[in-house]
């Protein structure tokens, strides 16, 4: 029956794709090697894959990125369409070590890491009430960007010099495509720029986490 055929047909696509996992080790040394990607992200990314006879094709991605996309990654299917948010793609072959990939999107591999002096100036210099200035984070409960956890966003508050109103609103958010969301959970605020930056300098470092 058609029915019966189909359903067969798609369970056996759905045997050949598998959820996400870490990038399989003769890929991460392919993308060491070849690549030249910092063999200390490489461990970082999460991998999708689909056999095909004798090798399997990957779709390689940032798991932290789909996160703040609120993308829930399930298979190699989970991309078809979306070559914007893979990141490496090819197949291999795991038993006789052969690799291929094309990279398919540039991530920013060398964030540029702030001093707290450097994050003071910058929050001083905004004079705009409700602007705002941004710096990655390495560490917290958001996600997405070069640094995999967000941001930190801080706000000269537009109410400041209203009663009990402080001069620097501090948020969290998601990052996706480099800019922090519109949506932001907000923390704390302070009159004194280099208590602010002294604090967001304890989650802004390098990348640690997938």
């Amino acid at each position: 029956m058609f029915w019966k055929k189909k359903t067969e047909n798609a369970e056996a696509e759905a045997a050949r794709l598998s959820g996400p996992r870490n990038v399989p080790g003769v890929v991460q040394h392919y993308l060491v090697s070849q690549m030249k990607v910092d063999p200390e992200f490489t461990p970082l990314f999460k991998a999708v894959t689909r056999h095909n006879g004798e090798d399997s094709d990957i779709r390689i991605f940032d798991e932290s990125d789909m996160m703040a996309r609120g993308i829930e990654v399930k298979s190699y299917a989970t991309f078809d369409g979306k070559p914007e948010l893979i990141i490496f793609e090819g197949h291999y072959d795991e038993g006789k070590k052969k690799v291929e990939l094309v990279e398919k999107n540039k991530l920013t591999w060398d964030t540029r890491l702030y001093t707290v002096e450097e994050m003071q100036k910058s929050i001083e210099a905004m004079t705009q009430p409700g602007s705002t200035v941004f710096f990655y984070q390495g560490r917290g409960a958001q996600s997405g960007g070069p640094l995999s956890k967000g941001c930190c966003v801080i706000e000269l508050n537009p109410a400041y010099p209203g009663k009990r109103q402080k001069k620097y609103n501090i948020y969290t958010a998601n990052v996706v495509d480099m800019q922090p969301v519109a949506e932001r959970q907000k923390l704390w605020d302070s009159d004194k720029a280099k208590d602010i930056a002294k604090w967001i300098i304890e989650g802004h470092h390098k990348r640690l986490y997938s």
